[in-house]
């Protein structure tokens, strides 16, 4: 593997629950899928497992019928909707570009760099060569609206953005900044947004209490454990992400009215009704299987749009400026100015800057200037962290603004970094 490669998967590893997925999709019987699978050399033991946790069969049941089942659907309602072109984000290393391009139907691919440049000649590989034209794939960071913007430049819409597995791994911050990028893509191209993420926790619990019983709460926290070990991210802690916990009307409540905050307005799709046929409830007992079915009824995936109003919305910069970085050594102290943002597609920058830094000097800290700093994602915050633990004396920000600060404040950062007042 190449450092620019290695680096993409440092500041970033999220990618790496997409591979669980592909797995999962090939053990429901998705022969693509696991032909993709066979291409990456996926095994068992590397999609699966993590360093903390190891899956039980009902567990690795459960997960592949939940993620046949959202898998399936949300294709099935993507199609409904009668969109030109489907916008998959983030595609992972799932296989659908296939099905969409034999139906003639327009297909972008969009996700991590990383998660891109292994599924791009995979999947593309079992694509016949006269279909190839209605597929695209591109690296992107969905809560950079000039990436996206870039990446669909020649989209003819109207689009259909569809996410699974996606929001369950932002924070607030991160998610505000998609909904507020989508919302600028729709504007401009028409379509809608279909996610299976906000009722995925409820969708989970409807799938495992069937087969495990008294145990599902039990298996459903082991679940939250691997995807966090493999992703490096706290899961699930933001707004739009609605908990099976507590009060779940309020919890809807909640995330629609964040989606309304930022121009956008929510239909629930219920499962069941748009449920095709799912192979691997072939897995369980016939009476399982039924429950399972009738749950579904109980969970919906949301078809989004945008909110026809010219009302103020918190925007929060969606042009991406160019990102800089200045440095210079004081001593032991690496100084650092930064310019725009430190996301995905950036962050990669900062860390092999910093290495490169440390393999050539005696490095005591790290004196960042952010008063130009615009935005930071978590692919940036995995960074300042791996410098917090590389440095003695760690990491010290400056000059700070108010959407910075509140992303370090959500994070916790303001209290693992030096973060001058």
């Amino acid at each position: 593997m190449d450092q620019n490669q290695n680096l993409l998967e440092r500041v970033n590893p999220v990618f790496n629950t997409a591979k669980m997925t592909v797995f999962q999709l090939a053990s429901a019987g998705v022969k693509d899928a696991a032909r993709v699978a066979e291409k990456l050399n996926l095994s068992f033991e590397e999609t699966q497992n993590s360093v903390s946790t190891t899956v039980s069969p009902e567990q690795m049941t459960a997960n592949v019928i939940l993620v046949e089942t959202r898998w399936r659907t949300c294709a099935a309602i993507a199609e409904e909707t009668g969109c030109k072109t489907i916008v998959d984000l983030p595609c992972g290393y799932t296989p659908r570009a296939k099905a969409f391009s034999e139906k003639g139907i327009a297909y972008y691919g969009l996700d991590l760099p990383a998660a891109i440049a292994e599924a791009e000649p995979a999947i593309l590989s079992l694509i016949d060569e006269d279909k190839r034209s209605f597929v695209h794939f591109c690296g992107v960071d969905a809560t950079n609206g000039e990436s996206l913007k870039t990446a669909l430049r020649n989209a003819e819409g109207p689009l259909c953005i569809t996410t699974e597995g996606l929001l369950m791994y932002f924070t607030d911050s991160e998610v505000g900044a998609l909904c507020d990028n989508i919302r600028m893509t729709l504007k401009e191209h028409g379509g809608c947004w279909v996610t299976a993420d906000t009722e995925a926790g409820m969708q989970y619990i409807m799938t495992m209490q069937p087969i495990a019983g008294d145990r599902f709460m039990e298996i459903m926290m082991k679940s939250k454990t691997t995807a966090e070990d493999k992703s490096d991210v706290n899961v699930g802690g933001n707004s739009m992400n609605v908990s099976p916990l507590g009060d779940v009307a309020a919890n809807m409540k909640n995330a629609m009215m964040f989606l309304a905050r930022h121009g956008l307005k929510a239909e629930r799709m219920i499962l069941s009704e748009h449920m095709p046929e799912i192979n691997s409830l072939s897995n369980v007992t016939p009476e399982q299987a039924q429950a399972i079915r009738q749950n579904m009824q109980k969970c919906a995936c949301w078809k989004i749009t945008a909110m026809d109003t010219n009302a103020a919305v918190d925007t929060a910069d969606l042009k991406a400026e160019d990102f800089e970085m200045q440095a210079c050594m004081t001593g032991d102290v690496l100084n650092l100015s930064l310019k725009g943002r430190v996301d995905t597609l950036t962050a990669p920058n900062l860390l092999a800057l910093f290495e490169r830094v440390k393999a050539e000097h005696e490095l005591s800290g790290v004196d960042i200037d952010c008063r130009e700093l615009s935005y930071i994602s978590s692919a940036g915050l995995r960074v300042l962290l791996i410098m917090q633990k590389g440095c003695a004396n760690g990491v010290k920000l400056s000059g700070i603004n108010q959407v910075v600060k509140e992303i370090l404040e959500q994070t916790g950062f303001d209290s693992i970094l030096d973060v001058a007042d």
